[in-house]
């Protein structure tokens, strides 16, 4: 199923991200991480990409085992930023060939020592670029993009963050997923500001689950998201105390999502990050509300 359908729907679901092994010596445990998530019957799944591409093999081999041996859809992800064209041409083409239909096109992180570089020379040097050349390969991929309701790190102002994400999705993104964000407040404000600027793709809320005081740091060097006030206590309280934390930020995602559900949003991405247990208990958390 392409998810720009699944999301044309008006029941609520919920989808989880899982990432691919970083050596063959792992694939095995991370695929049956991956598969405890995809037996939980998640609306779709999706499957990150290796730095610089060196995972790009277990992304497919991941991607297509969920969507072959459990129905669930998988959108794959694909990052271009340190890729020449024909490399990211012979990744679209086994993209096709693994029969996946979606694609998360993302940019990838700025190669360490470049990030001032002139990128004018550069085979790709935003996702715009990847967008395009996915549409252009393949007319029929359903395609999503990222966005960021707290502005993208190098962007100078949001006004500037959303002309370029209107260009990403004027290039052939057929949905967006969001950074995650710990404040359903700056969503809703972030989703008036880009309906009033003409997008009008459906936007996927991405939650991230803390569960462990170390991942607060991390989530904010990462995105650059604002923690409130009522997270910073939490984390405070229970930070010191692994199960309470776990279950302490279990229930934070699980509210933010119920919150996300009672104000129109029908599907929301949650970034499991391999963890089939946190995954199924914020799910159980959902039950009665999704109907599972």
């Amino acid at each position: 199923m392409k998810i720009r359908e699944l999301l044309e729907g008006r029941a609520l679901s919920l989808s989880f991200e899982v990432f691919p092994p970083k050596t063959e010596t792992t694939f095995e445990s991370v695929k049956q991480a991956t598969e405890e998530i995809a037996a939980l019957r998640p609306s779709f799944m999706s499957v990150t990409y290796g730095a610089g591409g060196g995972t790009s093999r277990y992304t497919l081999d991941i991607a297509k085992n969920i969507k072959e041996r459990y129905g669930v859809p998988s959108l794959a992800h694909l990052t271009c930023v340190s890729s020449t064209k024909e490399t990211v041409r012979e990744r679209i083409a086994d993209i096709r060939a693994a029969g996946i239909t979606n694609v998360m096109a993302l940019r990838g992180d700025i190669p360490a020592g470049r990030e001032h570089e002139d990128r004018s020379g550069w085979d790709y040097a935003y996702a715009v670029e990847l967008v395009r050349e996915l549409r252009e390969a393949d007319a029929d991929f359903c395609i999503g993009g990222a966005c960021y309701p707290e502005i993208h790190p190098e962007s100078a102002d949001q006004r500037e963050d959303i002309r370029h994400l209107k260009e990403k999705v004027e290039a052939g993104c057929d949905f967006l997923t969001t950074q995650m964000f710990f404040d359903n407040n700056l969503l809703y404000n972030f989703l008036y500001k880009i309906r009033e600027a003409g997008i009008t793709v459906p936007v996927i809320p991405g939650i991230m689950p803390i569960t462990n005081a170390n991942q607060v740091e991390r989530a904010m060097k990462l995105s650059g998201s604002f923690m409130p006030q009522r997270f910073k206590s939490l984390v405070d309280r229970f930070g010191h105390d692994p199960a309470a934390m776990k279950q302490a930020g279990i229930a934070y995602a699980t509210d933010q999502i119920i919150d996300l559900y009672a104000n129109g949003l029908t599907n929301v991405h949650v970034y499991s990050m391999n963890k089939p247990d946190v995954a199924a208990k914020i799910q159980s958390n959902l039950s009665n509300i999704l109907g599972k």
